[in-house]
């Protein structure tokens, strides 16, 4: 055993040194992101930029590693605008566990209630108020009065949004069940805008 365990190591020596280098920079942005330090959401932004900066600058140093820190970069810019809210606000959760674990609560308690193997379709139209409304029954509890719309404009936008929704989707239903004849409606609703009157 001792001597496979000395084979597979020198056969795989040339990967060792680029795996340890690109696990530093990989640790080094898990530690900067944990923040125990408790630093300030702008030192910290500061901080990860830095070590994604030498991520970019020693990436080539990586032998056949390059490709996946590349990948790292790229999916760590798409996701870098939103990354930093947990430090401003301490109730939004830090890791997607958190995050999978709060939406996971709501779709077991969401097919709980309705008897349904999987989440029901109306999550997509109306999730943004749903989910909103489960979690924060589950901290307190609301009286009538809580529900009065405060910000009425601000209720309104989020009503229009679920209607907009909605339409879309009768739309999309609408086409399934005979493409031909909305397509042509479609195309009769754009001919009487595109003519004069």
């Amino acid at each position: 055993m001792k001597r496979i365990i000395e084979y597979a190591l020198a056969e795989t020596a040339e990967y060792w040194s680029p795996i340890r280098r690109a696990y530093r920079w990989v640790h080094a942005a898990a530690h900067v992101l944990a923040n125990r330090e408790k630093q300030a959401r702008d030192e910290v932004q500061r901080a990860f930029v830095k070590v994604l900066r030498s991520i970019g600058v020693t990436k080539r140093h990586c032998g056949p590693l390059e490709e996946a820190l590349t990948h790292f970069l790229k999916v760590t810019r798409s996701y870098r605008a939103g990354l930093f809210h947990c430090y401003d606000d301490p109730d939004i959760p830090r890791t997607n566990n958190d995050l999978e674990h709060c939406f996971g609560q709501h779709r077991f308690h969401e097919r709980r209630a309705t008897g349904r193997k999987r989440g029901a379709p109306s999550a997509v139209l109306r999730g943004a108020t749903r989910l909103v409304a489960s979690v924060a029954t589950r901290l307190r509890r609301f009286t009538a009065a809580d529900l009065v719309p405060h910000n009425r404009e601000q209720w309104w936008k989020i009503r229009q949004t679920v209607r907009r929704r909605f339409a879309l989707r009768a739309q999309g239903r609408r086409y399934r069940r005979d493409p031909q004849a909305y397509l042509e409606q479609r195309e009769a609703d754009y001919l009487k805008r595109a003519l004069p009157s």
